[in-house]
């Protein structure tokens, strides 16, 4: 059995297979926003305004000016949330493609042909980068090397707007396997599980802020 799965919904699974099966696969519970996640929303749509349109950044949202005028003097073609997917051989297709085997959205992409080279960025809003996961453009830059087949480098960068901290990473094309080898095997037991239907929970201290409230780990009341 082979699964249409991202970046979020592995590290959901691997959190806990339990919580993954409610929410991804019998979808009978859906996670709600968050004050947290509408604000990260919110600040996406203003970068995404600012670069692609050129409209101000709003006042609450000033701090992020600074890191935003260095990303638009980026010389090349800038692209704002470009959907990416691969199916399983590593061939580009559609976001929502009937092939489709894994997929993901890059915030911004500035492609410069002459270079062969494309810079891929993603906006955080959290309040530093403590917990900062690059495994994530990892992904996105093996979905960009599938798609913009002119392009032999990324430099790629998780950015936390809030503290103004930069966490690069740089991709080259000949590594392509190697960026989705570690995720596949764990797309692979997500893929077992679905075959034997066994979703075990994984019990921790992020347990009690779960919205899957019938497991035996969650002590929320």
């Amino acid at each position: 059995m082979s699964i249409v799965w991202s970046f979020s919904s592995l590290k959901t699974f691997q959190q806990c297979p339990k919580k993954y099966y409610h929410t991804k696969i019998a979808k009978d519970i859906v996670e709600p926003d968050t004050q947290a996640t509408l604000y990260g929303k919110t600040a996406h749509t203003v970068a995404e305004e600012y670069i692609r349109d050129g409209k101000d950044v709003p006042p609450q949202f000033k701090y992020m000016r600074p890191v935003l005028e260095v990303l638009d003097v980026i010389q090349g073609k800038k692209l704002c949330e470009v959907k990416l997917g691969l199916t399983k051989n590593l061939e580009a297709c559609d976001f929502n493609a009937t092939n489709v085997w894994w997929h993901g959205i890059a915030d911004l992409v500035v492609i410069n042909e002459a270079k062969q080279l494309a810079h891929s960025v993603d906006y955080k809003t959290s309040k530093n980068a403590r917990y900062a996961d690059v495994k994530q453009l990892d992904l996105v830059a093996a979905g960009l090397f599938a798609k913009f087949p002119q392009i032999n480098k990324v430099k790629s960068a998780l950015i936390f707007v809030v503290s103004k901290e930069f966490v690069k990473a740089e991709h080259h094309r000949e590594m392509m396997l190697k960026y989705v080898e570690k995720p596949a095997q764990d797309v692979a037991r997500i893929e077992a599980a679905l075959k034997n239907g066994v979703w075990n929970p994984i019990q921790g201290p992020l347990c009690k802020f779960c919205s899957v409230k019938q497991c035996e780990y969650n002590r929320s009341e």
